[in-house]
Parts: structure tokens; sequence; C-alpha cells
């Protein structure tokens, strides 16, 4: 079958379910997290062939998801957990005082009764005026039952990076090599207890504040909040559950990696399915039919 090997993109409106996507036409094989820096240290790099497929513009917002949750009266894990991890920065001293439990390592990650993605920093927090920000505090098993009520699915690890690269081969961030502050959300200072916040935000922000991050027009896939894909991690060694990979990385996320993790399109990390914490988001994708394939195809023989 002949593919395009140019980009189409464009918002879309998908049987009028999934809103906002962008159609990506992959044109090469994809190393995965291979980038300028680091191509030459493996013998070889796996290259795998990517179907087109549609993905949304933008992680889910708390608009979204809110309609969401609306139409079918959705109660998310956090919500049946009756707590989810909020950064302490955002951990009101009252609450602090309260919490006897942290994980250790990472003591910034408090466990706060009442957090859910509509109450982000647990009661008496809200989202009413944060509509445009990434819904948060969603798990894995969230975000699936989202997307397949939408006609869509959770992307692989190999769309949401072929994605993020913009259509582009080896660079490491997806609008091309060089850091640029004004193009994401990270931890800028010393972390865990200041963020300078001259990207302008400290905490999650709204997923239109910067300009669209690569060619394909999609924002947010560095920076702001990790994102959910339906690729399996490997094994937690604790609960022995499998985790699903994150990617993109969140604003606790460096540019250097320092701490944290380093902010780029090869950031990965994994985590079990019911996991949610205030960084934690998604995006959906759907797959191309067999008559659009068609259309395509007619269109790349014009």
């Amino acid at each position: 079958m002949l593919w395009l090997s140019v980009l189409l993109f464009g918002w879309s409106t998908v049987d009028g379910t999934l809103d906002d996507m962008v159609l990506i036409v992959p044109s090469y094989k994809l190393a995965l997290g291979r980038t300028v820096v680091n191509a030459h240290t493996k013998d070889s790099w796996e290259r795998t062939a990517i179907a087109p497929f549609y993905i949304s513009a933008t992680p889910i917002t708390n608009e979204q998801f809110h309609e969401f949750v609306a139409d079918q009266s959705f109660t998310t894990e956090a919500e049946k957990f009756q707590w989810s991890f909020v950064f302490q920065m955002f951990v009101p001293n009252e609450v602090k005082e309260t919490i006897t439990q942290s994980i250790k390592g990472a003591e910034w990650w408090m466990p706060v009764e009442g957090a859910f993605w509509a109450h982000p920093a647990g009661r008496g927090s809200g989202v009413e005026r944060k509509q445009q920000h990434p819904a948060v505090h969603i798990s894995y098993n969230d975000a699936v039952q989202y997307c397949e009520h939408h006609g869509g699915r959770l992307p692989t690890e190999f769309e949401w990076e072929y994605a993020a690269r913009g259509g582009h081969k080896d660079q490491i961030y997806p609008w091309g090599n060089d850091y640029k502050r004004n193009r994401m959300n990270i931890w800028e200072g010393n972390f865990p207890n200041e963020n300078k916040g001259k990207d302008g935000f400290i905490g999650v922000s709204p997923v239109n504040a910067f300009k669209a991050q690569n060619d394909y027009g999609l924002f947010d896939m560095v920076g702001n909040v990790w994102e959910w894909t339906s690729t399996v991690y490997g094994t937690d060694r604790q609960t022995r559950m499998p985790q699903y990979t994150l990617r993109g990385g969140s604003y606790i996320d460096s540019k250097s990696g320092k701490f944290n993790h380093k902010a780029d399109v090869t950031t990965r990390m994994g985590n079990t399915a019911d996991a949610g914490s205030d960084n934690i988001g998604f995006r959906c994708v759907r797959d191309v039919t067999k008559d659009e394939l068609l259309q395509l195809n007619a269109k790349s023989e014009l």
C-alpha cells in the first residue's frame, strides 16, 4: 500500500467525537529515542513503520474531561481512592501538617485527601478558572475509557514520539535541537523548593500557553504534564503490576536532567495503570479508516 511521504495536517473533527485532531502521515521509520546527541551510542537502532493516525492537538483539557464526566457520570480512580499525589508547593500548610506518609526519595509528592481532576490540590481547590488546563490526576484506566468513549484510543509510544518530532528525525525538541525557554513549561530553579517561573509558570499551565511546539501544530508535547501511552513499560517491582509508558515530562522536569527527567522528545517513564498525580494527563489518537487511506493514496498519486 502506498502512503503519502509528506505530511497532511490540519484541524479536523472526526465523526463529531474527537475535536481538534491532527492527521499524521508518517514518511519514515522511527528509531525510538534517537537524537543527534546519542545517534552513535548504539550499533543499531530499531526502526519501526507507523501507520497514519489522528492525534489530539493538545492534552485533554478540564473542559473536555468535564463534559465526559457529566455525560457518562464517570468517576475517576483518584475519586475512588479518595486521594492523589500533589506537589508540595501547592499543598496548604494546614494540610501538610496532617500528612504522615511520603515516598522515600520523592518527599515532595504528598498524598492529599480529596485531590482529583476537579480539585487538583485537594478540597478547596477547583478548575473553574482552569478550563483550558490539562486534566490531571488521570490514571491510565481513566484515559483509556475517555478515549474509547470518543471513538479513539491512547497513542502507542512510537506514535507519540513520531508526532512529537513533527516529522523530523533525530532532533532533541519538537521544534529542533536548540533549547528555547518560551516553548515549554518546565522547572527553572532549585528543585524542589524554588521554581523561578522564567517560562511564565510555576505549576501546570494552559495547553495553549505556548505556541505550537512543532510543524504539525501540536501543543504541549514536551513539558507541562506527562502523557499516557498504551505501550507497556515494564513491571512494578513491588506490586508486580504492569506499568505503562508515559511520555513528554512535566512542569517539574528540567532542561539538563540534573533533577527529575530531562525534558525532550525522548523523555519517558513508567507507572501502574491506577497511578495519578497533579502532573499526569493524556491525549487521544484515532486510527485512519480504510476509506480515508484510499483517499490519501489517491492524493499521493496525483
